[in-house]
């Protein structure tokens, strides 16, 4: 027999929508924010200025949020406190690979996460393709930093300076055609963290025979999503490359 479906009562509804509402101040606060006032909050989360206030008030007894003396708000120490818990205890491969597996498989391709060492970059962790004929590199290999998609891109986000570098920032990726190597092609896409600091570049790589401008159109969409999902995790603002990505599909629709 089903076991019937338990149904929240109303005060268990209601202390959800307040966690909720209580959420929606905290998350109304974007990167380049020092402080907000009662109206901008307001604006910004659609509740009442009486709502606010009371919910505010709770959040400042948990150092949540922090009222200053001309009446702005700003987030709390007990936020940096969850947020440094919280990167000490990420793995970067445990969020990395499960979501490289599944672009292996969306793309039938192989996926390399790269960082930079100085003047060279290291494949951090690889996912290989299932074809027998694929791009070969393992994690630790050492590859240039001035040629491939890889390095092209963490030259670009990185700072470099030159119009190429200025396209891959604007585009939020890297298409390599044969540069590095003439029988392998690859496209590649930053992932950032905390403080949209730049972990490294996920890479779709494979033989030229196979990366091609179709592979490249059917495949950027997955490539997007995987970057913008490990940005969301490693704590990092996605929406960037998400909108990056809704351009690409424009561009490829018309």
């Amino acid at each position: 027999m089903q076991t019937p479906e338990i149904k929240p009562g109303p005060k268990e509804s209601e202390g959800v929508a307040v966690i909720d509402r209580a959420c929606a101040i905290l998350f109304a606060f974007r990167p380049d924010d020092t402080s907000l006032t009662l109206a901008e909050l307001a604006a910004r989360t659609g509740l009442y200025k009486s709502t606010l206030l009371r919910l505010a008030g709770a959040l400042i007894q948990h150092r949540l949020l922090l009222r200053l003396d001309d009446g702005r708000y700003q987030l709390g120490a007990a936020t940096f406190m969850l947020g440094a818990l919280y990167q000490r205890s990420l793995n970067l491969g445990d969020i990395l690979v499960p979501l490289m597996r599944e672009l292996a498989e969306i793309s039938d391709e192989s996926v390399s996460f790269y960082v930079r060492d100085e003047a060279v970059r290291v494949c951090l962790h690889r996912v290989d393709s299932t074809h027998a004929v694929r791009y070969h590199v393992r994690e630790g290999d050492v590859l240039p930093l001035e040629s491939g998609s890889g390095g092209l891109a963490l030259l670009a986000f990185g700072g470099s300076e030159g119009e190429v570098f200025e396209r891959i920032r604007d585009d939020f990726y890297c298409v390599s055609m044969g540069e590095r190597d003439r029988e392998t092609a690859g496209i590649s896409m930053p992932v950032f963290g905390v403080r949209q600091t730049l972990r490294g570049v996920l890479t779709l790589a494979g033989p030229s025979s196979r990366i091609n401008q179709v592979f490249v159109e059917r495949n950027i969409g997955a490539l997007f999503d995987c970057a913008a999902r490990a940005t969301d995790a490693l704590g990092g603002d996605a929406r960037a490359l998400r909108s990056a990505q809704r351009r690409a599909a424009g561009i490829q629709s018309k």
